[in-house]
């Protein structure tokens, strides 16, 4: 055998590779089995067969299992050996055998050298591949949910490769921040989103995109987070515009966003850098929905809020349609992200921005009051319209304030109407 061929094929893969010699030899006996599979005729109907590496005396054979049978018996001459020549074989060791014994016999072909070492080399890229995939998959399988910095090496089929401890990992173009650029050699931080079988067998997918990344930096940079004594209660993100994070404290000595922030600012511009400078808010958690509103939409200044339980629905009216349009941000994506942060996976929350047009709030507004006089009093739409026209704007202010006498001359109604008026709003 070329023992100084298996020699330095197998030191050239640990050194190149960075993989233990326990694997390459594992890689290099499956190999040389597919190299005897393809020298031997019917190999493949060996059923139990092996190559065996003995890096010590750089030797390799291949052996198979058999079972002995009774010479006039054998079908099977892949798997089975003749009493007879079993017994010839083991004669010489000083061992006896018998029908039914399962010997490992070495059925090493006298030219098994150089060509097997030739043919090995060139299925070992393969079989070191599934080997560094292993690796990688037992490296990062416990690490999912992690950070992780990498450094970027080549683009592959809109991909992102990136190395991370010496290993492989990839980044899909959905996981990258749009307009963020990625060239060979630049160091980042990536979050680690799963370890996959995909078409090339084992996958590292990372992410830049991943709001988790956002926490995972804020979890490095500030200690009360990883101390528990600040909690990340949502995280909301559209990767490269902003990212909106919830934070809040049991501990009342402890402002959890002074915290965020850091002196001078210094742990929230860590994170910014991180992010190639995507805006990041950090507000307070309320349970109040409209605070909440208000605090993600801030600097604007609101002239009313309406929250709709039964809808989901948040109303923010301001001055005009220049700030309604500055507190929705670009495409609506700050209301939208707004809509997300006080929604829950299933409370689902809308939230609108609009400005606030006075002349049609007066309207619904008497409208409503319309609506109730009619729906109460028992009057035409057309009267109803009237009294809200005279001041006459709800059903209360009628049974507390106005006497029958007073609809008679405001309205021109005869005295028996006015009267019955009257006492159905006392009555409601």
């Amino acid at each position: 055998m070329a023992a100084t061929d298996i020699s330095a094929l197998i030191d050239f893969y640990v050194r190149e590779k960075d993989l233990s010699r326990e694997r390459v030899v594992q890689a290099l006996e499956a190999s040389f089995l597919t190299a005897y599979n393809k020298m031997v005729p019917g190999a493949d109907r060996i059923r139990n067969i092996r190559a065996i590496i003995n890096p010590q005396k750089n030797s390799v054979k291949i052996k198979a299992e058999m079972v002995v049978v009774e010479d006039e018996e054998m079908t099977d001459p892949y798997n089975e050996i003749k009493l007879s020549v079993a017994e010839q074989l083991y004669a010489a060791k000083g061992k006896s055998v018998s029908v039914g014994d399962t010997l490992s016999l070495n059925i090493t072909p006298q030219d098994f050298g150089r060509i097997a070492v030739q043919t090995a080399r060139q299925t070992m890229q393969q079989r070191i591949r599934k080997a560094e995939q292993e690796m990688l998959a037992e490296a990062f399988r416990d690490r999912v949910g992690e950070l992780v910095t990498g450094t970027v090496r080549r683009y592959d089929k809109g991909d992102v490769i990136v190395e991370v401890d010496k290993f492989e990992g990839i980044v899909p173009s959905r996981h990258r921040i749009p307009k963020e650029d990625y060239a060979a050699g630049d160091k980042l931080r990536f979050y680690v989103v799963e370890v996959r079988d995909g078409a090339r067998g084992h996958e590292l997918i990372l992410s830049r995109s991943h709001p988790n990344l956002v926490r995972r930096l804020f979890e490095n940079e500030v200690l009360e987070i990883a101390e528990r004594t600040v909690e990340i209660v949502n995280i909301v993100r559209e990767p490269g515009y902003r990212t909106k994070l919830v934070v809040r404290s049991e501990d009342p000595n402890v402002d959890p966003i002074g915290a965020c922030v850091g002196m001078r600012g210094a742990r929230v511009k860590n994170v910014v850098n991180e992010l190639n400078h995507e805006k990041v808010d950090i507000l307070e958690y309320t349970e109040d929905k409209a605070a909440m509103v208000l605090d993600s939409l801030a600097p604007i200044e609101p002239i009313k809020v309406d929250v709709d339980q039964q809808n989901r629905i948040v109303s923010v009216y301001v001055a005009d349609d220049k700030t309604a349009a500055k507190a929705k941000g670009s495409r609506g994506k700050n209301v939208r992200l707004t809509a997300r942060l006080i929604s829950a996976p299933n409370d689902r929350w809308d939230v609108r921005v609009e400005a606030y047009d006075r002349m049609s709030q007066t309207k619904t507004i008497a409208r409503e009051g319309a609506n109730e006089l009619v729906s109460i009093l028992g009057i035409s739409a057309e009267l109803a319209d009237e009294m809200i026209d005279n001041g006459f704007t709800t059903v209360q202010g009628i049974a507390s304030y106005v006497q029958p006498e007073d609809l008679v001359d405001a309205l021109g109604i005869s005295e028996e109407q006015a009267f019955a008026i009257v006492d159905k709003a006392k009555n409601a």
